[in-house]
């Protein structure tokens, strides 16, 4: 059920009226500060619920953020921080796709180097995160910065669509093979690119530190495990 106002408010006001009931019943005093004090706490327990009391399905011990309806793809209720009240729910959803995007692409790169390297000496076996420091000394990882920038303009204007209400957030009209054509299989397909993208965010995260912890590849830690 629905709970109007915040608890703190509902509770506090009605501890007032029903002291100001007994105040005024015994003294037959009904001073105008009381009466509009009470006048407007009924109005704040009558204004529009901000707190619904309804849990989340992935936390049950709290509430279900109000932007967070159930409404989106992978939407179970997960927003400890009150992230969802603070900004717009679409632009959120935006980023999260942007990054789920990148982690999945940043995964595969992460395996795949450990196995292929590009020929030519600029392209040095190493792992990936002392790769990153020799490509900002040697201005590979500034033409990589140039073309995101160019890319982002077309990722603002498409954001732009998003915030104005006529484009869903991530969508660009990108599926080479059709594997979205029936709206079940797009429901299906849209859900597992978040479950990936979130996986492959904390994989990478992952990756990252166990490369600066071990100073070991990821496969090479798979076959060759060294504990901390």
């Amino acid at each position: 059920p629905a709970l109007d106002g915040s608890m703190a408010e509902v509770t506090f006001c009605a501890s007032f009226r029903t002291m100001a009931a007994f105040v005024s019943g015994i003294t037959g005093f009904r001073s105008t500060f009381v009466v509009k004090s009470a006048a407007k706490c009924a109005a704040k327990a009558a204004s529009p619920a901000r707190w619904t009391m309804k849990t989340s399905t992935s936390m049950p011990f709290m509430e279900a953020p109000p932007a967070l309806d159930g409404s989106m793809a992978g939407d179970v209720g997960f927003d400890p921080l009150g992230f969802s009240r603070a900004f717009d729910i679409k632009w959120m959803r935006e980023a999260e796709l942007k990054h789920c995007r990148i982690c999945m692409l940043a995964v595969v790169g992460f395996l795949v180097q450990e196995l292929f390297t590009i020929p030519g000496g600029y392209f040095k076996p190493q792992l990936a995160v002392d790769a990153h420091d020799y490509f900002v000394k040697t201005g590979g990882m500034g033409q990589i910065l140039l073309w995101c920038s160019f890319f982002e303009i077309f990722g603002t204007v498409a954001l732009w669509e998003t915030m104005q209400g006529t484009r869903e957030p991530g969508y660009f009209g990108f599926d080479p093979l059709n594997l979205g054509k029936n709206p079940e299989t797009y429901k299906k397909y849209e859900l597992n690119e978040l479950k990936n993208g979130r996986l492959a965010m904390i994989a990478v995260g992952g990756f990252i530190h166990i490369q600066w912890i071990t100073k070991q590849g990821i496969l090479e830690q798979l076959g060759s495990f060294k504990p901390l």
